[in-house]
């Protein structure tokens, strides 16, 4: 039986679209349902389907007929699809809080920003976090933290607006605009060379494990959103994943904030 006889409408648009490329969040937006959504429908698709791959779901949809599936590697299938349903609706509840968080602020960054990372720190299990602000001049700004080191957090408040080497977690990610995931900040070359951030990082601030994301508003970079773990525990991809939502509703946080300051001061 051909996989169009298989699927409802429905479901043959996310399989083609998924097969395709698009992402989870591309075909929920394009069908106007939520993430979670789009993954309930996969879990289906990929039982009806008897598939466990993105390359697999396109080849069956091309016609072929793949080879029968034993029922202990469906069962395997099936775990693993609800594993990462239950995922993206943690995301989802998560999302949705932040954007809580920063309604409730009404524009009031130190009321929500403590709040935001607070969250983040939970959720990723990381130690401390800093929201760092970029300005035109390509300096960096810790004007958030939460959780840090008194003695990183008074060096941080010592260098006001500083620079950054090319080599540093936050001159990667500014040359790269992409998430940069640090195994061990002691274990990378540059630790061993005189660089002032790396080794505040790392011996006040004790950091062992750090992710940095990049806060875009368009193409532009405003800051970047920093998780710490004071043990070599590297970040995995959900809690990237993670990292990036916060960051993210970090730039809306900022925006809102910019865009309530400019109307109370026409008002002024």
């Amino acid at each position: 039986m051909s996989a169009q006889v298989e699927l409802s409408p429905r479901e043959l648009e996310i399989a083609q679209s998924y097969a395709g490329g698009a992402t989870y969040q591309k075909i929920a937006e394009t069908l106007c349902i939520a993430p979670s959504t789009v993954r309930t429908h996969l879990a289906t698709i990929y039982r009806k389907l008897e598939v466990s791959s993105k390359q697999e779901l396109a080849t069956r949809l091309s016609g072929e007929v793949p080879e029968p599936r034993n029922q202990s590697e469906m069962t395997a299938v099936i775990s693993e699809l609800a594993l990462s349903l239950e995922e993206a609706i943690s995301r989802e509840k998560a999302l949705s809080e932040v954007l809580r968080i920063i309604g409730a602020a009404k524009g009031n960054l130190d009321a929500v920003m403590p709040l935001i990372l607070g969250h983040a720190l939970e959720l990723c299990d990381a130690e401390y976090g800093i929201l760092f602000e970029y300005g035109q001049n390509g300096k960096f700004h810790a004007t958030f933290t939460l959780g840090i080191p008194s003695d990183f957090k008074t060096w941080f408040e010592d260098k006001g607006w500083f620079a950054v080497s090319p080599e540093t977690g936050l001159g990667r990610m500014d040359a790269q605009r992409e998430v940069i995931n640090i195994f061990d900040v002691k274990s990378e070359a540059i630790y061993k060379t005189n660089d002032p951030l790396r080794h505040a990082t790392a011996d006040l601030g004790g950091a062992r494990s750090f992710v940095a994301i990049p806060m875009l508003a368009a193409d532009d970079l405003v800051g970047a959103f920093a998780l710490y773990r004071q043990t070599v525990r590297p970040f995995s991809d959900d809690a990237t994943r993670l990292a990036q939502l916060f960051a993210a509703q970090s730039v809306i946080a900022l925006e809102n904030a910019r865009m309530i300051k400019t109307m109370q001061d026409a008002k002024a």
